[in-house]
């Protein structure tokens, strides 16, 4: 049962992970009409141009399946897998399948996470747009010899994405939002009623950009949510971060062949070597019949190639599932070497789209809401992140008091904004917020 009220418990990793989920499935919808009376300029974005790495963006020979490189890049003060995830062109799940010792909400200074920018491609045409539902990316194919890949946020469990071969049946810029009924009902048991349109704007859960499928009702489309991306968290469409949807729309015309795939394990060849990735397979697929099938594909592979495969290896890749292509060739022992060649990275100056610190003055005549208290710094200072990660965000941070700590969210400028802030927590997550009035005496600590 998800815990409610001001009160938050010692160890709660469990219930962290249940309020980001829920946080990033709420006001969540795809089933949608067209897009009447909408603005025929785009909303605009913060100016990022990714760099070399983080581009994705490869040319491609016929013979090679696997695309990019692995690389580590060490963790400042205050980052999270959100942050370093979008800013390296990956989503939440498959940097935290990558780095699975290390608490995705506060890894610790200076310690170096692996990036997993090596990927598979997936066993599919490669033609105009593949997406592939079980490591949550999408690939375009601008020709036979070059492709950009994106992450992308897919539909939660009971809502998978729809399989099979689709077309883009028309882009719109600015889409409105035609609440489905349902969601409505769901949100007005919550006391939070919604209006059966949402206009463009940073309240409109499609983003600036979309691309209707000839699936009626499913799109892919941008996110007022980003951190939402690698994550299971749509009720079945395709959801991108800002930046990619903006560069995709702009790429992808009209009719352009869409196929979606759930292909977990991915079998390439570099070269002369095979590769293994392995992710976790979701609940729609049998995994004993997913495993078994990839088996016989490696050992067809492996009589048609001539080479002897370390099953051993395979046996762990598959069982660890991490997401990451690991050479599965005979030589170099039973474990797999996840960093292999790795490129070691400097952190950049800035991560793209990561929240800006919060405010620690605390004017007299500010506002806050205590989300949480907990005798558990470490535990305070996770939900903190979750908050400042969500969409719209709630900025909060980790205080010091009296000897335990207490999760603010704010500043705020007065009472109006507590509330709204306090009613986002409740609606979302599950919270109950106790609004703070201005000149109540608080020892801060900064959260680390």
């Amino acid at each position: 049962m998800t815990p409610k009220g001001s009160t938050l418990a010692t160890g709660c990793r469990s219930w962290l992970l249940l309020a980001l989920l829920l946080a990033l499935t709420a006001l969540q919808g795809c089933s949608f009409m067209p897009g009447f009376g909408m603005r025929e300029e785009p909303l605009a974005l913060p100016a990022y141009q990714p760099q070399s790495v983080e581009a994705h963006s490869f040319n491609l020979r016929p013979d090679d399946d696997v695309l990019g490189e692995l690389a580590t890049v060490p963790v400042n003060e205050g980052d999270t897998f959100s942050d370093l995830a979008r800013h390296y062109g990956l989503g939440y799940q498959q940097i935290a399948d990558a780095n699975p010792d290390y608490d995705p909400w506060t890894p610790p200074a200076g310690t170096k996470i692996l990036l997993p920018l090596r990927f598979i491609l997936p066993d599919a045409p490669r033609k105009g747009v593949v997406i592939n539902l079980a490591n949550m990316r999408l690939f375009r194919f601008t020709d036979k010899s070059t492709l950009s890949t994106y992450p992308v946020g897919i539909g939660r469990e009971g809502r998978a994405s729809p399989l099979g071969a689709m077309t883009v049946d028309r882009k719109t810029p600015n889409p409105t939002w035609y609440v489905p009924e349902s969601i409505r009902r769901d949100h007005a048991k919550k006391g939070d009623p919604l209006p059966s349109v949402v206009s463009p704007g940073p309240d409109n859960p499609l983003g600036a950009y979309a691309l209707y499928l000839s699936r009626p009702s499913y799109l892919i489309h941008g996110t007022n949510k980003p951190f939402s991306i690698g994550v299971r968290a749509s009720n079945g469409c395709i959801r991108l971060y800002p930046e990619d949807i903006q560069a995709l729309f702009h790429d992808v015309k009209e009719k352009s062949q869409v196929r979606i795939v759930n292909q977990p394990y991915l079998v390439g060849l570099s070269g002369s070597e095979v590769y293994l990735e392995a992710h976790q397979p979701h609940e729609e697929l049998n995994t004993k019949q997913a495993r078994a099938a990839v088996t016989a594909q490696l050992k067809k592979l492996e009589k048609k190639q001539g080479v002897k495969l370390n099953w051993e290896r395979i046996a762990q890749v598959l069982d660890e599932a991490r997401g990451i292509p690991v050479a599965v060739g005979n030589p170099g022992g039973p474990a797999p070497d996840y960093a292999a060649g790795a490129l070691a990275l400097q952190h950049p100056a800035r991560l793209n789209g990561q929240p800006e610190p919060v405010d620690g003055s605390h004017a007299a005549d500010s506002w806050y809401v205590r989300a949480a208290t907990t005798e558990d710094g470490n535990s305070a200072d996770k939900l903190a992140a979750v908050l400042n990660h969500m969409g719209p965000r709630i900025p909060a941070r980790a205080v010091a008091k009296s000897g335990r700590y207490e999760v603010l969210a704010g500043p705020y400028v007065d009472a109006k904004a507590a509330k709204l802030a306090a009613k986002q927590l409740r609606v979302e997550m599950e919270i109950t917020g106790q609004i703070i009035e201005p000149k109540q005496r608080l020892s801060l600590r900064t959260s680390p």
